[in-house]
């Protein structure tokens, strides 16, 4: 039988992981945009908003799950402080993480 999740209300592992994929793929979506089609405002900057707002929820949203016992404080800190400049380690330590729980 399954475990019960862990969570914290609304701060569950699975939902976290797939945000943080959502916010790997808006960070590959700001630098196709900026680096290899030219820039296009206003595109860029919505792009770029949208990092970095993800950026500050999943911050305070993983800092809050590892004080919870929900993810670990290596994938916390992965998260913010890794995470602005590129969320990809963020997305890795998730399914790092996810292969080493216990099932």
């Amino acid at each position: 039988m399954n475990a019960p999740a862990r969570s914290l209300g609304p701060l569950r592992f699975e939902r976290l992981k797939w945000i943080s994929f959502t916010h790997s793929c808006v960070y590959l979506a700001l630098l196709l945009c900026a680096f290899a089609a030219g820039n296009p405002e206003p595109l860029t900057f919505v792009l770029g908003l949208t990092h970095g707002l993800l950026w500050i929820f999943m911050s305070l949203a993983c800092i809050a799950a590892a004080r919870a016992r929900i993810v670990s404080l290596r994938l916390a800190v992965a998260v913010a402080v890794l995470g602005g400049i590129g969320p990809f380690f963020g997305s890795y330590e998730f399914i790092r993480e996810q292969r080493n729980r216990p099932r």
